[in-house]
């Protein structure tokens, strides 16, 4: 499965990815982790040490490797290059290990000037159609709240989109533009993960605006990973009632694939 995760920034995206993704290789699944969200940091919610084993180069930063795929420097705007450039190797020479897992880090898409494509855009975006469409483990994208990374093509073959939400009326407005967002790219499978649920009533209120039958999962409120994203470890060791709630969510993918 190919499975995204967006949502407004700070609603829990990095926490739900970091537990789904080392739930299921505890599971025995094989799992590609990618941070696609310019403020993410899924390689610390994973148990990565920065201060150890040093930072991870995005792929949209590695200008040699651009220049080597496409044809044009970095940067550069119209001439030619190549739009569909070689990819499929890029996940055995740069992704990372962590805790039987891969993971890679994309970067964010280049803001081209007049609506140019420029070729560090037309990398990312074809190793993006990569992942998604043509390997065969589990692929979890951690996103930010748009959906400039994917085209429609790419958008199409995702699996299942996981909107996650926190209890306030900017987050709520933000997930049903996503949700509209994901419906005109023709992503199928939508489902909501409330997050940081305090209460019944908080719950309630937002089952209203959304639609229960959307809610794929609910996950109250934990000290635990306020604590775990304080000290920078990842909440898979102390996260308790927030990982039984993955794992029920798991069978939901499943279910639902």
């Amino acid at each position: 499965m190919k499975i995204a995760i967006s949502g407004k920034g700070g609603v829990g995206k990095t926490t739900l990815c970091a537990l789904l993704a080392m739930e299921m290789v505890r599971q025995g699944r094989k799992v590609l982790a990618i941070d696609a969200d310019p403020n993410g940091s899924l390689a610390g919610a994973l148990g990565y040490k920065e201060s150890e084993s040093g930072r991870i180069e995005p792929l949209i930063e590695k200008k040699a490797l651009v220049e080597e795929r496409t044809g044009a420097k970095p940067g550069s705007m119209g001439g030619y290059f190549v739009l569909n450039p070689k990819v499929d190797d890029l996940v055995h020479r740069f992704s990372v290990e962590i805790n039987g897992l891969r993971l890679m880090v994309t970067g964010e898409l280049k803001e081209a000037l007049g609506g140019c494509y420029c070729p560090e855009n037309a990398l990312l975006r074809s190793f993006l159609r990569h992942l998604i469409v043509e390997r065969d483990e589990w692929v979890l994208l951690d996103m930010e709240a748009g959906f400039e990374h994917l085209t429609r093509g790419t958008a199409e073959s995702v699996s299942v989109l996981l909107v996650v939400v926190e209890p306030g009326q900017r987050a709520i407005t933000t997930a049903k533009k996503i949700s509209s967002l994901a419906r005109q790219l023709h992503i199928k499978r939508i489902g909501y993960v409330f997050n940081k649920v305090h209460d019944d009533e908080q719950k309630r209120i937002m089952t209203d605006v959304l639609g229960a039958e959307n809610v794929w999962a609910v996950i109250p409120f934990d000290m635990h990973a306020v604590h775990s994203d304080l000290s920078g470890t990842s909440p898979f060791d102390s996260c308790q009632g927030m990982l039984d709630t993955v794992r029920t969510l798991i069978d939901t993918l499943e279910a639902k694939a």
